[in-house]
Parts: C-alpha cells; structure tokens; sequence
C-alpha cells in the first residue's frame, strides 16, 4: 500500500480500491457511468435488473409521481428510473427561483438510479457479520447467507440505497451487485445491456470518466451549459463512485444528496475526541483519590 492510499484509508482517493481489498491479481475496476441528457424513461434497465436478478415485486401501487412508480432504490427496486417534471421556474443552488431561465418551459429529467459502489463503501464498512464485500472488479456486493439482516448497513449508506427485504421475506439487506455473477462471466450487466440509448454505459471506470468529461465539453459547446459530472471526482466525500451521472440540474432535484461523505470519514477525530474525553475522565479520577496536604 502506498503512503498516499494508507492516509486514505478511511475516505479520499484511492488508486486500487480491489488491491485494497485483499485482490493481488485482479482485473481493472469497472463501473456505470449514466448519461442523463439521452435518458428516454423507457424503463428497460428496471426490467431488465428485475428478471436478471429475481428481484421481486413491491406491488403495484401509483404514486402519483409523474411516470414515476417506483419510487426510489430499494430492497425491491434495484434501479430506479426517476421522472422528474419541470416549468419555466427554475430552482437554483441556494434555494432560490430562477424565473429569468432560458430553459424550456416544460421538460422532464430522466435519471437511470442505482448503487453507487464507492470506493469507500459506508455499508461495507460497517457490516459485522463481512456479508459485504469488495470483489476483484472493485464493486460492493451482499452476501446473502451471510447477512443476518441487522440493518447497520442502511444507515452506513449516504445515499439511501440499500435496504432490507422485509416481511413476507426474511429481512436480509438487498441491493445491486453491477451483476457480479455476469461479470464474473464477460457479460455486461443487465440494465446496461438492455439500455436502448447507451444511457447506461459499462466498462473500466477510468475510461468512463475520461468519456464522461468528452461529453460534458460536448454539451456545454451546444449551448446545454447546466451539464454537470455527479459522483465522478476521486476527491469528494467517498472517494468517487464506481457509478456515476451526467446531470442536467443539481443532484437534489434528483434526488441525490449533494454532498454525501462516508461515515468514516469523522473516525479519527471521533477517536481523538474520545481519547481527550477519556484522558479528563482518568485525570479526575485520580485526582479525587490523591491524598491532600492538611491545611
């Protein structure tokens, strides 16, 4: 391990997140990167993750959201295609309406979700049991006989992805896992090989970012300036994300925090803060039992 990815352990870039792992020989770290701006909605990687995967149904409910009935990422939904319905109005960083925007006066933002498969892994990192795992392509994957469902996970994710199976099922934690067993075959995960845009794009994350970079600069020299990376930076608050998105407005209209940071990130100082707690503590405990000089 190199100076750098040690003081990186716990959040910041790291150059070999399988190497890291335990993976001597392993093959390059791959990954999604979802181009937004061509996004039809169609709902083919949904579908197609479904019956790849098993995954289950979470009935069929309308939730009055536009096209929009799945909701958000989940124990049942895996992917997650967002209809995001917008007028004249617009609503910038702080909060505040734009009215002075020349955006269309209508448009719908469709975003293909999905786990994020950081390079620093809050659910990974907090499992008990190792039920999480980092595998040799640099994804995160659950393993199911070995999770016991404690739910730590849930809250060790910043962006709300996984989730446990709950009743009728056993309450174990489910989410994607960029198709391990595909992978692990030469085949391209499900949704982006269904994808009928290539809004999905899979392959070595290095490439991917070097793509997703070329068409930013391609769109903002068409004019479509409001064209930005999410998730794509080694330096934000995990350490990148073996999937990434081009937005075409902030991450909150998504859906997406826009400053998520792993929870280790504050371990040290918690331990340092601990320690002077704990130091306090032995001093005044000590100090009551020392004899004291009469008077």
């Amino acid at each position: 391990m190199t100076l750098a990815n040690r003081a990186n352990s716990l959040y910041g870039p790291l150059d070999d997140v399988a190497a890291e792992a335990g993976h001597v020989e392993h093959p390059p770290r791959v990954g999604f990167f979802t181009d937004t701006s061509v996004c039809i909605g169609c709902k083919a990687c949904e579908v197609a993750c479904k019956e790849w995967n098993l995954v289950p149904d979470s009935g069929y409910d309308l939730l009055g959201m536009s096209f929009d009935n799945t909701g958000n990422l989940g124990a049942n939904s895996w992917r997650h295609v967002a209809f995001v319905e917008q007028d004249g109005a617009r609503v910038d960083g702080d909060g505040a309406t734009d009215q002075g925007s020349a955006l269309p006066d209508f448009r719908w933002l469709m975003a293909s979700d999905v786990c994020k498969h950081c390079t620093h892994a809050g659910c990974l990192d907090v499992c008990p049991t190792g039920a999480l795992f980092r595998t040799e392509f640099g994804t995160v994957v659950v393993q199911q006989d070995i999770c016991n469902g404690c739910g730590y996970c849930v809250s060790g994710c910043p962006y709300g992805v996984i989730e446990r199976r709950e009743h009728p099922h056993d309450g174990r934690a489910q989410k994607c896992t960029l198709c391990y067993d595909r992978l692990r075959g030469g085949l391209e995960p499900a949704c982006a090989k269904a994808c009928p845009t290539d809004s999905i794009q899979f392959g070595p994350l290095d490439e991917l970012r070097a793509t997703a970079a070329a068409r930013v600069d391609e769109l903002h020299s068409r004019g479509v300036t409001e064209a930005r990376l999410y998730g794509a930076s080694p330096d934000d608050g995990v350490g990148g994300n073996g999937a990434f998105f081009l937005l075409l407005d902030e991450p909150e209209v998504y859906g997406l925090p826009p400053d998520p940071v792993v929870p280790t990130r504050d371990l040290p100082d918690m331990w340092r803060y601990a320690g002077i707690a704990a130091s306090a503590l032995l001093a005044a405990v000590v100090s009551a039992f020392l004899p004291r000089r009469p008077r």
